[in-house]
């Protein structure tokens, strides 16, 4: 049995009064492309800041690749490569400099073709001589994603690598990402577009308050948990009590939200009631955002798996 490209048990944080962690026991397989999504102060930063030892943890303990990131962090460290969410970077240097100063961290004094590859992958070849500060936001971002990847990893995690970038960046990042994670690289992600986890991530774990409340293959949340989403175009106004089932509303049509496919035939009903007639009609499953939304509001787990 190999071990896992992160391993988590009891893992736990605490603030004064708060408790980030409370308890968590996580293993990401080694060659998943595994999604951690939550809410804002869910604890997703936390537990990677733990997993990259910036952090170190109240309780428990974590493994990357079998390395304790405490007791052995040197080599939990060259086995991990990150992609921070806050753009941080070094002023005074241009990208390929950034680069070579990160091999160097990792004892790399050779490793000019392979920072060359990962620019060409993130489209920053033509780059490669400018300074840092003079580079726009998503530019910096793909030099954050290029310097996790320096080492070459086997385990990467991205923390909203996304965030603020245009949607070319966005695919060829990960065009990127898969081809890696085809060559056996281990992905962790992070991120608020639901998406983007739903297309990328084999599993899903999502976080609130600390704790996980569903761990599962994706496909197994989509089946087991989703409800469905019905577009409307009425003539006429969208009676009252379908109010809280509203999750879009356009001039044109609004998008609801329903428990079950049964839940249909009822709100068409309502309509009729209500005297607003149904032009268009357009029923289709639900997606991670409504598996997100139900979970999130239920007190306990779904399912751990």
């Amino acid at each position: 049995m190999s071990i896992a490209a992160i391993e988590a048990s009891a893992l736990t944080k605490r603030y004064a009064r708060l408790t980030a962690l409370d308890a968590v026991d996580l293993s990401v397989k080694q060659g998943e492309f595994f999604g951690l999504l939550g809410p804002n102060g869910a604890g997703k930063t936390t537990l990677i800041s733990i997993i990259a030892g910036l952090t170190r943890p109240t309780g428990g303990r974590v493994q990357v690749m079998g390395h304790d990131v405490i007791d052995d962090y040197r080599a939990a460290r060259r086995s991990l490569g990150v992609v921070p969410q806050e753009l941080v970077f070094d002023p005074f240097f241009t990208v390929r400099e950034m680069l070579h100063i990160q091999s160097g961290y990792f004892g790399l004094a050779h490793n000019d073709a392979w920072i060359d590859e990962v620019m060409v992958n993130l489209d920053l070849l033509d780059k490669a001589d400018v300074n840092m500060r003079a580079l726009s936001g998503g530019m910096k971002r793909r030099v954050l994603v290029a310097q996790a990847l320096v080492h070459r990893p086997p385990v990467i995690v991205l923390d909203e690598p996304t965030a603020g970038v245009d949607v070319e960046l966005r695919q060829g990042l990960w065009q990127f990402m898969r081809r890696l994670n085809r060559d056996g690289h281990t992905i962790v992600l992070t991120t608020h577009y639901l998406e983007e986890a739903q297309q990328m991530c084999g599993r899903i774990a999502m976080l609130k308050a600390g704790r996980i409340l569903a761990l599962e293959p994706t496909r197994d949340l989509l089946r087991r948990i989703a409800g469905v989403q019905v577009a409307l175009r009425l003539r006429g106004a969208l009676p009252p009590a379908l109010r809280g089932q509203v999750i879009e509303e356009y001039p044109e049509h609004v998008v609801l939200r329903l428990s079950h496919p049964r839940d249909v035939g009822a709100a068409l009903e309502a309509c009729r009631s209500f005297g607003s007639d149904v032009e268009e009609l357009e029923v289709g499953p639900a997606d991670l955002e409504d598996v997100f939304l139900q979970v999130m509001s239920e007190p306990s787990a779904r399912s751990i798996s």
